[in-house]
């Protein structure tokens, strides 16, 4: 879709198939705080066409069932004066994984973790460093909580985009 395609309002009545909890209404606002998450509500209504209010009671709605869970920026650590930007994949039993990702954001410099459903290569954790001694200082770190650090790797780029299921077109 066109950014300067305003899809009718009448265009969101009805129940999502992909999900009974939201509508293409609150997949188009969706959509939009993916691409940039700093949007207003303002703009968000008017490339919907539906109002201010309208907008931010849907928000507010879906932050509450917790589809909406926070609102982050995204930082290119490469463009960051001496940072090194890492990924370290990690195993951890499945009884411990839970415990383990959550001590590992304690560590200072890890950013991000991830669980995943595998036995094996299970807890995806990125760390930002200022040299290779502060990524070691950070891989022995997770040695010493019960990590298994099977791989590290320095991260060269990262991009995203919105999930196309929360895309939406003006219909005709």
């Amino acid at each position: 879709m066109n950014s300067d395609d305003v899809p009718d309002p009448g265009d969101f009545a009805g129940a999502d198939p992909l999900n009974e909890r939201t509508d293409t209404l609150d997949r188009g606002i969706i959509y939009l705080l993916q691409k940039n998450a700093r949007t207003s509500f303002t703009d968000v209504a008017a490339a919907l066409g539906v109002s201010d209010n309208t907008v931010r009671n849907r928000i507010d709605r879906l932050q509450d069932v917790g589809i909406i869970d926070g609102y982050t920026i995204e930082i290119d650590y490469n463009q960051t004066p001496g940072q090194h930007h890492y990924i370290f994949i990690c195993s951890a039993r499945v009884t411990q994984r839970e415990e383990l990702a959550e001590a590992a954001l304690d560590i200072p410099g890890v950013v991000e973790v991830r669980t995943l459903m595998t036995g094996e290569r299970n807890v995806h954790i990125e760390a930002v460093g200022v040299d290779n001694d502060d990524i070691t200082r950070i891989a022995f770190a997770l040695d010493e909580l019960g990590l298994e650090v099977v791989q590290e790797d320095l991260i060269r780029r990262e991009d995203r985009r919105p999930l196309a299921n929360f895309e939406f077109e003006k219909r005709d």
